[in-house]
């Protein structure tokens, strides 16, 4: 066997640059893998807090106000596009804590993902995620608007200016949904370089 051959087989290049290969001749830098790397576990653990923290606002978010001698409590599951809000960004900090665990132990353990099926899995999981999470932020935006300014057409009232705070904390809560999904977005991509690295084109590389 050539020094070539043996030198790629270990993944360093003839040049003693440190490499790694993927799918047909696919050829990534070792430098580079760190910081793809490096930086999917980032967002996934952004992702995860802000999720965590958006659920838990939310679900400690009431406010009591009385009217004519009648208590009257508002919370989110007084409306059912935060109740959904509330689901997605559980569903969401669960999955990103999962997914973090396995880029953290790729990490320590030096593996590297070659497996095609493994990887449209978790790019396939990363997509439904995104898509998941942006449609529960836009339903609850769309119900913060109403809540906030009302509207004339339908008859529908305003009531922020009546539970401030309960919207205020609303507000920031739907807040850190949208920084959560926006990470989740940005794991979707890293998911798709991921992914079709593999698929590179010349003659492959065993």
């Amino acid at each position: 066997m050539s020094q070539g051959g043996a030198a790629a087989g270990n993944g360093v290049s003839p040049g003693n640059v440190p490499v790694c290969y993927y799918g047909q001749a696919g050829r990534v830098p070792a430098a580079l893998e760190r910081r793809v790397r490096a930086a999917e576990l980032f967002l996934r653990c952004a992702a995860c807090g802000l999720a965590v923290l958006a659920a838990a606002l939310l679900g400690a978010d009431r406010q009591t106000r009385v009217f004519f001698s009648v208590e009257k409590e508002a919370r989110y599951t007084d409306m059912q596009s935060l109740a959904f809000l509330v689901i997605a960004n559980g569903m969401a900090a669960c999955y990103s804590l999962l997914q973090g665990a396995r880029c953290l132990v790729s990490i320590l353990t030096g593996g590297v993902l070659i497996s095609r099926p493994m990887a449209w899995a978790i790019f396939s999981c990363d997509q439904a995620m995104a898509y998941f999470t942006i449609s529960a932020v836009a339903v609850a935006m769309e119900a913060a608007v109403i809540g906030k300014y009302g509207n004339t057409q339908f008859q529908w009232m305003k009531t922020c200016h009546l539970y401030k705070r309960f919207c205020g904390q609303a507000g920031g809560a739907v807040a850190c949904a949208v920084a959560a999904s926006l990470n989740l977005v940005g794991i979707s991509l890293v998911s798709a370089f991921n992914l079709f690295r593999l698929y590179g084109s010349g003659k492959g590389r065993k």
